[in-house]
């Protein structure tokens, strides 16, 4: 091993030897040998450095040290021996030849100790080439943070800079590798390092362009959470994304709610992230955020006072989001018609149909106009309570304001208006919808048909199925049944299995009371054989008859 060691040192000490003495008697092989044996263990370090130092060629570099066997270790203490500026060059050259001269296989170690040694020089180019380079050979690496784990160790000890894991998350933004860049920037927060303003736009906006909507709001929490506040260019990233979900008219109007005003983008961003947060039950994260931004001047005070309040009201805590509203007024800010719809979800959600109602005329006293959410509130509790009349009042002034009612409420009024006997009333209402541009569901028209069919109008019945299949809409078993049951109850039990037929081929399951309905009406007319196969089909599915049958010769099946 010695003697091998010996050979690949040979030639490069020896013409340092002649180089340095005008005397080369002085300098045989035999003691140049012995010099080598008592020599530090970095001998062939300080070697490969000092032939780099005087420029040699990378021919002259694989002549002297053809036979250097090179290793991590090796590698690693050439490379920190040029760790300073003034031989990051160097340094790069050495790591390129023992790649490409020694054909020596780099790890993410060498690659990121090269990475921190030249970012420390602000050779920017070279680190970030490397960086793009080992990230691409580490597309399927199990460890996502073996890269960033490793550009730490190196860190300390070659002096580096921050800078460093800037490069590093912008070249995974370059590669698309976008879920990792965040879950490093995390890891580095956890670690005491934060990356720019600049590195985080450049990561979203990638995110952006991808259409990733819920991860571009998840890297801007982070970032203002970590106190770093985006820029004109950081808002303008945003609201691309705000419109390329379509919602961005949608948190403007939240906005006119508010403040009546027009507010800048930077605040519409913010509201946006906000909500947001509050959607997603995080009341807590929501409330410190908003203090960040309300000290950063993000936010208006009075969106701010908003939207507080509605966060105690999405906590169930009404007495809390009442006393902020009154400070809210003592502080001279107005009400507005967000906070008041807020207060009247919380009591129709809570059964308080007495203060909504309340709370709806005093808002229209003072001059707030109910939104959408405000009618859809009081339009669902108040059918919910069973007081349809009131139900159908709120979405009669909803439309006449030119204003949509949702479709769950709308479908909560009708229910309880068919109900009551008020189906033509409700399907008259229907019409006006449709024609400002309402879409109803097979829910709707189940109910309709079904209110219908208690009045026992079968050509309306059938007018609205086949409304429903030409709006291909798929009839539900409400509506099946409430279809089936009239033809059978009018006489008509052959038309009615026309619509059991097309039920089976639908692969919707028959009813009890959708067999009931067709062995009374087979029954009654007399076809005992279709209405004693029809109840044998209907027990084989496991189903119980509603009533007994006595199909003749005095036997009667239960």
């Amino acid at each position: 091993m010695v003697m091998t060691l010996v050979h690949k040192i040979i030639p490069y000490l020896l013409s340092r030897s002649v180089k340095n003495s005008g005397n080369s008697c002085l300098y045989s092989p035999r003691l140049l040998v012995n010099r080598f044996l008592t020599s530090d263990a970095n001998t062939v370090v300080n070697a490969i450095c000092d032939s780099l130092r005087r420029g040699n060629s990378w021919d002259i570099l694989s002549r002297n040290f053809d036979y250097v066997e090179l290793n991590y270790l090796l590698v690693e203490n050439v490379l920190l021996e040029l760790k300073e500026p003034t031989d990051a060059k160097r340094a790069l050259g050495f790591f390129h030849w023992s790649a490409q001269r020694k054909n020596f296989v780099h790890e993410v170690q060498t690659y990121c100790l090269m990475v921190n040694i030249l970012v420390r020089a602000q050779l920017l180019m070279d680190a970030q080439a490397l960086l793009e380079s080992v990230l691409k050979r580490r597309v399927g690496d199990s460890s996502k943070f073996l890269i960033v784990e490793s550009l730490l160790n190196s860190y300390k000890i070659t002096v580096s800079s921050p800078l460093v894991f800037n490069l590093l998350v912008q070249a995974y933004a370059k590669r698309r590798l976008f879920e990792i860049g965040f879950e490093v920037c995390c890891y580095l927060a956890e670690q005491g390092f934060s990356v720019s303003l600049t590195s985080f736009n450049i990561l979203i906006h990638v995110v952006q362009k991808s259409d990733k909507s819920p991860l571009v709001w998840k890297i801007y929490e982070h970032m203002v959470q970590r106190r770093i506040y985006p820029n004109e260019a950081t808002i303008r990233i945003m609201t691309n994304a705000l419109c390329k979900e379509g919602k961005l008219q949608i948190y403007v109007e939240i906005l006119d709610k508010i403040h009546r005003k027009r507010c800048s983008p930077l605040v519409i961003v913010n509201v946006c992230l906000v909500l947001r947060i509050l959607e997603e039950g995080k009341i807590e994260v929501a409330m410190a955020l908003l203090k960040l931004m309300l000290q950063k001047n993000m936010i208006l005070d009075a969106i701010a006072f908003s939207l507080i309040v509605y966060a105690r009201v999405r906590l169930g805590n009404l007495d809390s989001a009442m006393e902020v509203y009154e400070e809210m007024l003592k502080r001279g800010f107005s009400a507005n018609s967000f906070v008041y719809t807020s207060f009247i979800g919380a009591y129709c959600n809570g059964g308080k149909f007495e203060e909504a109602n309340q709370l709806f005329e005093e808002m229209e006293n003072m001059g707030l106009k109910p939104y959408d959410e405000t009618y859809n509130f009081v339009i669902e509790g108040f059918a919910k309570l069973g007081r349809a009349e009131e139900s159908f009042s709120y979405c009669e002034k909803m439309i006449e304001r030119g204003l949509v009612p949702s479709l769950m409420a709308f479908n909560k009024m009708v229910a309880k208006l068919c109900e009551t006997g008020e189906v033509k009333k409700v399907n008259a209402m229907l019409t006006r919808l449709l024609d400002n541009g309402f879409l109803p569901n097979e829910i709707t028209y189940s109910h309709l048909i079904a209110g219908y069919a208690r009045d026992n109008q079968i050509q309306e019945v059938l007018k609205l199925y086949y409304e429903m299949e030409y709006r291909a809409l798929n009839p539900g078993l409400l509506a099946f049944t409430s279809l089936i049951r009239i033809l059978c109850h009018c006489g008509k039990p052959e038309q009615a299995e026309k619509y059991l037929r097309i039920m089976k081929g639908r692969c919707l399951d028959p009813s009890e009371e959708i067999y009931d309905a067709l062995i009374t009406g087979h029954f009654e007319k007399g076809d005992k054989a279709r209405a004693h196969h029809l109840y044998n089909e209907m027990i084989s599915k496991g189903l119980n008859p509603c009533r007994s049958y006595n199909f003749g010769a005095g036997i009667e099946f239960c």
